[in-house]
């Protein structure tokens, strides 16, 4: 809001913060639903739109924190001319940014979108493509973990919107606060980087479910059942990386990011009877309960027989089944996705599926291992199509006054 007008500014969010917004802050806005009434300009900002993760730390925002309601993607490509010099500029400067307009503060030269808006769990994460270590002259600086991803025989892969130099992960309650965000990181990259794709997502709204729950996707299936959790013992060792010392020290306490475009064949999986889609998962729809029992979070028994005796209770080529730790030497990744919905399609069919994200110490070890698995033996596979594929490495985070991947660019 401008000089002179009341109400509360994006400044001025601190100083109501911990009277109207204590509980999104203290518990990461993990249940936010305390919503202002619409014309009433002496509430406050919600617990939602006050809601603060902060820019700095050991690893990056956006790995850990809690999914948010809406998700931006983009992939930047380095223009000609743009050296290490320019890629560490640019760091420095969308840091910054991002700094800023995560602690609810307008960045340098804000168009002023969002002056009205709270950080709303804003989190922007950065990460590098194989393609930006030879560009910058830093070959020798790649981490080996950062391979190239293998084709898969179900693919069907848009070079266009697949890879990429530097990638952008934007997430917020607020879809203007996402779009404000994105705005604010591609204008500051003129001149050194342009755009190659960008991608838009959604999840539940805060407050749309009586109680907290696990996120449905646009198949109807809640997802996200069988992620791991931060309190498990080894989570760290599984999703972040100990670099130690050496040339690849600066990735010490980050992660790798896998990042796929899955199209969702809706129209044929809507078709399906209830009890067969069930099948197909390996989870029943209304709960997300495994189908050998017991409640959501259960471990899935795979040794468990059905109703009848005769069969398994989870199928052979359930997706539960095949994608389990256990059914892959114990691989763990942390999925943190967004749905979307691009309208339709030239023939009439939804343009709607998932933006998948998957986190990980090690994606040779972690999501390339799993996907050889479920390329073949998942049946789900039946149901979607993978579109866009891309694999980042996403460096620790930094310290206060400090840049993303100062120790690799400077």
């Amino acid at each position: 809001m401008g000089e002179g007008r009341p109400g509360l500014s994006r400044r001025r969010l601190f100083g109501v913060a911990g009277a109207a917004g204590a509980a999104g802050l203290t518990a990461g806005g993990l249940t936010g639903t305390a919503w202002g009434r619409a014309g009433d300009a002496e509430e406050p900002l919600s617990a939602v739109g006050a809601t603060v993760v902060p820019f700095h730390g050991r690893h990056q925002a956006g790995i850990t924190t809690p999914v948010q309601t809406c998700g931006r993607l983009a992939a930047f490509d380095l223009r000609p001319g743009s050296d290490r010099a320019a890629a560490a500029g640019l760091l420095r400067r969308w840091s910054e940014a991002a700094e800023a307009m995560a602690a609810g503060r307008p960045p340098a030269g804000d168009g002023q979108v969002a002056l009205d808006a709270g950080p709303s769990s804003l989190t922007v994460t950065f990460g590098f493509g194989r393609t930006f270590f030879a560009k910058t002259g830093l070959g020798d600086r790649m981490p080996p973990a950062l391979v190239e991803m293998p084709p898969f025989p179900a693919d069907e892969l848009d070079p266009s919107r697949s890879d990429g130099d530097l990638w952008v992960q934007i997430g917020a309650d607020d879809p203007l606060v996402t779009a404000h965000a994105l705005r604010v990181l591609v204008r500051t990259a003129s001149g050194t980087a342009r755009v190659r794709w960008q991608m838009g997502g959604f999840n539940r709204a805060r407050g749309a479910t009586d109680r907290p729950m696990t996120v449905r996707n646009l198949m109807g299936q809640i997802d996200g059942s069988g992620n791991p959790r931060p309190s498990e013992d080894g989570f760290e060792a599984k999703i972040f990386v100990e670099a130690g010392t050496g040339p690849h020290a600066w990735m010490d306490g980050g992660s790798y990011a896998v990042v796929r475009r899955i199209r969702m064949l809706l129209d044929t999986w809507d078709r399906l009877p209830r009890h067969q889609q069930e099948r197909v998962i390996g989870r029943r729809k209304d709960t997300g309960a495994p189908l050998s029992g017991g409640t959501e979070s259960a471990r899935p028994d795979l040794s468990a027989a059905g109703p009848d005796g005769a069969a398994l209770a989870i199928a052979g080529d359930a997706h539960v089944r095949v994608s389990a730790p256990e059914s892959n030497g114990g691989t763990t990744m942390l999925r943190r996705s967004f749905s979307y919905d691009d309208g339709l399609r030239p023939d009439g069919t939804p343009d709607a599926g998932l933006l998948f994200i998957a986190w990980q110490a090690d994606p040779t070890a972690g999501f390339i291992q799993v996907q050889r698995k479920l390329d073949g033996a998942d049946g789900l596979t039946r149901f979607i199509r993978h579109e866009s594929s891309a694999v980042f490495a996403v460096p620790g985070g930094a310290a206060p006054g400090d840049s993303i991947a100062r120790s690799l660019l400077e």
